[in-house]
């Protein structure tokens, strides 16, 4: 009888774990339904059509390599938006930390009304990259300019920023940088975390701001520094609305940057499998810059004397 009786009570067990495995999935079902209609079956498509000749209407057939062959060997362009993505990357991911931290620091203090200056300086991140390029539009306009305005006053001509290839790159990454609002909040809450007592030992050591700033500031905030730069290289390599809105690539493709590039490929000329292959491109160069990041910097990041 007792034998019965634990059959019946694990077959009852049994029985409502399925009953809650199975509600879990059908609770589940339409997220993983999405996840793969929307994200892992383009993701395999992507990869296939990269080896094919494959344009949107009409048949496609299987090219193989040829392709990413193209794209390698004999497409200059490729080479040129290559070249000024990098050129923005290189510039702006720097730029935005620094800019970030500063102001940071400046946020970090006490003073009546910050929460205001907080709320002010975080504001433009929250700003869509439409509105962004369209506001931005206004500011580098070469005759009716805020910009070129401020620079009149001081006797100085002020360039056509988007209009003239020395300044249209160099404008796009001043303006990315103004939309920093949320590494910045990310920074502050790192500096927050800083443990008053190593300030306390420092200044009992004589240390000036920059020992202080090196040796205690920076150690605790690399995490969030660290962040900033690996999501900073991620979406710098997309970089795209603001090209397209604003420059549409030019003056003369200075600011035609890898997803611009790719954009025009898939819908204008409607080259899809050219494009899939030039997004898995994409996709090796990011990993190969996040592993380099890890691999380079992942030691000197310091998570709180672990």
């Amino acid at each position: 009888m007792p034998d019965v009786l634990a059959r019946l009570s694990a077959s009852h067990f049994g029985r409502r774990r399925l009953t809650t495995f199975i509600s879990g999935l059908l609770f589940a079902a339409p997220g993983i339904v999405g996840f793969l209609a929307f994200v892992a079956y383009p993701i395999v498509a992507s990869l296939y059509y990269s080896f094919t000749s494959y344009a949107i209407v009409g048949r496609y057939r299987w090219v193989g390599l040829e392709n990413y062959v193209t794209l390698l060997t004999l497409d200059p362009e490729f080479w040129n938006v290559l070249g000024n993505t990098t050129y923005f990357v290189a510039l702006s991911v720097p730029l935005h930390i620094v800019v970030a931290l500063l102001l940071a620091l400046l946020l970090n203090s006490r003073v009546p009304g910050i929460s205001v200056y907080r709320t002010l300086f975080y504001l433009p991140s929250v700003v869509p990259p439409v509105a962004t390029a369209m506001l931005w539009l206004q500011v580098y306009h070469p005759t009716n300019g805020i910009l070129n305005a401020i620079l009149d006053v001081f006797g100085i001509v002020g360039p056509n920023w988007l209009g003239d290839r020395a300044w249209a790159k160099p404008a796009l990454v001043v303006m990315s940088v103004w939309a920093g609002g949320a590494l910045m909040l990310i920074l502050l809450a790192g500096l927050q975390d800083v443990p008053q007592d190593l300030y306390d030992a420092a200044d009992v050591d004589g240390a000036g701001w920059w020992p202080r700033f090196w040796n205690v500031t920076i150690p605790f905030v690399s995490p969030q520094l660290l962040f900033g730069l690996v999501t900073g290289l991620i979406g710098g390599f997309q970089y795209f609305t603001q090209v397209y809105v604003m420059t549409g690539g030019g003056p003369a493709r200075a600011t035609a940057v890898y997803a611009f590039y790719l954009w025009e490929n898939a819908f204008q000329f409607l080259k899809m499998g050219y494009a899939s292959a030039m997004a898995w491109i994409l996709l090796v160069i990011v990993a190969v810059c996040t592993a380099l990041v890890f691999g380079t910097l992942s030691r000197r990041v310091y998570y709180g004397g672990r």
